[in-house]
């Protein structure tokens, strides 16, 4: 065991600091980093008992707390940044103009709905209404009787390369019977419609088709459309298909006058709109319409935000960095002092207080971690507007009971 009693290095009162002199040197090239370094050695050494006891830790040990502070802080303050602004910078590359040398640092990060918009193009592309991914077109050639067709053969004869693992959406495929509006403005019909004898004492009824512009509400078109829809679902045999695996069902079933060739308007050939399923999956990576995208924000780890530099740092998170950075030197101070609970002296021996100073360092910092993340989650866009809203409120209820004046004229 080692005798405390022989030279072991302790603090001298002076300190001269110089790049390279902290285990990472993140803050090294600051000037205020650099000047404040050996002003906070003595802080601390004073504060610690010197020049009145020894202090048994050195320069690079305060140098080590006073970098080791900022970073903690730098990390608090960059987790608020983070969950503020991370879904308006999500898809930003990371090596872009403004992004290389202090990244978000420093800078104020406005609202954007760019995130959204890329979320919305993907729902568009389900909701056929828009998307990142290109539609391909194919048909098929009607046959007479034939009510079954393969997706497959289709696309390949359309001049699309399908290989063993392609795997193929048909988002539309255009089978439909004549739009219901067309027999709806049918200038020949509309005695149905029960506005014919109104029409009628109106002196309107020789106005061929007069029927079509008769002043109605627009849910009254609306409902007979869907009337005739229904009509011909329930009542006809209607236009419609089915997909099973590679096959197309349609119906009606093409009869011997229909088919490619024939004067049927509804069975010559039927067309489809269809994308690849491996360029969807894709797309619900990248959010985009080219290959898998390298260095954008895509979470919390490579937002770019950096160590705070010091001099970029105001009053308030100097100070509490400087608490910090205290509360570590004396845990430091704690653990040196403990590996010798007692030193002997003549006829006695001193009791050190390495315990003491250990659990009171890490009682600060513990402290300190708590008084900081409390602050800065009051920083955050959601407690902000809360507290907003709450003020405004407030202001609401002082303005109402404001008396009003009453001018008389």
């Amino acid at each position: 065991m080692a005798d405390y009693t022989e030279d072991r290095p302790i603090w001298t009162g002076d300190s001269t600091f110089s790049a390279g002199s902290t285990p990472f040197g993140y803050f090294d090239d600051d000037p205020e980093f650099a000047a404040h370094c050996d002003s906070f050695a003595k802080f601390a050494a004073n504060h610690l008992g010197y020049p009145v006891m020894d202090v048994e830790l050195i320069d690079i040990n305060f140098y080590t707390a006073f970098e080791g502070a900022l970073i903690e802080y730098s990390n608090q303050v960059n987790q608020v940044n983070i969950v503020n602004n991370l879904l308006n910078t999500l898809g930003i590359s990371t090596g872009s103009d403004g992004l290389q040398d202090a990244g978000l640092n420093g800078a104020l990060v406005g609202q954007s709905l760019g995130y959204i918009t890329k979320l919305a193009r993907s729902y568009g592309t389900e909701a056929d209404s828009g998307g990142n991914l290109t539609y391909h077109t194919a048909s098929f050639d009607i046959v007479p009787r034939q009510q079954v067709y393969s997706i497959k053969a289709a696309v390949s004869s359309s001049g699309f390369v399908i290989s063993e693992t392609s795997s193929i959406e048909i988002k539309r495929l255009f089978h439909n019977p004549p739009p219901a509006i067309i027999r709806y403005f049918d200038p020949f019909v509309g005695t149905g419609l029960g506005s014919q004898q109104l029409l009628d004492s109106f002196d309107f009824g020789g106005m061929s088709p007069s029927v079509n512009f008769m002043m109605m509400p627009i849910h009254a078109d609306l409902l007979r459309i869907q009337s005739i829809e229904f009509n011909d679902r329930v009542r006809k045999s209607h236009f419609s298909f089915e997909i099973h695996g590679d096959d197309i069902k349609i119906f009606p079933v093409p009869g011997l006058e229909q088919g490619k060739g024939s004067s049927s308007p509804f069975f010559a050939s039927i067309w489809f709109e269809f994308l690849y399923e491996e360029e969807k999956a894709k797309d619900s990576i990248l959010f985009g319409n080219t290959a898998v995208m390298h260095d954008r924000i895509s979470d919390p780890s490579n937002i770019p935000y950096k160590f705070q530099q010091y001099s970029a740092i105001n009053a308030t998170g100097r100070a509490w960095v400087l608490r910090y950075a205290y509360a570590t030197a004396q845990e430091m101070l704690g653990y040196v002092r403990g590996k010798y609970s007692t030193v002997p002296i003549p006829n006695a021996e001193v009791t050190l207080n390495g315990d003491a100073l250990v659990t009171a360092g890490q009682s600060a910092k513990e402290q300190l971690i708590t008084e900081l993340k409390e602050f800065l989650n009051k920083m955050t866009k959601e407690e902000m507007m809360q507290r907003q809203q709450a003020e405004n409120e407030s202001l609401n209820e002082i303005l109402a009971k404001i008396p009003t004046k009453i001018y008389i004229g």
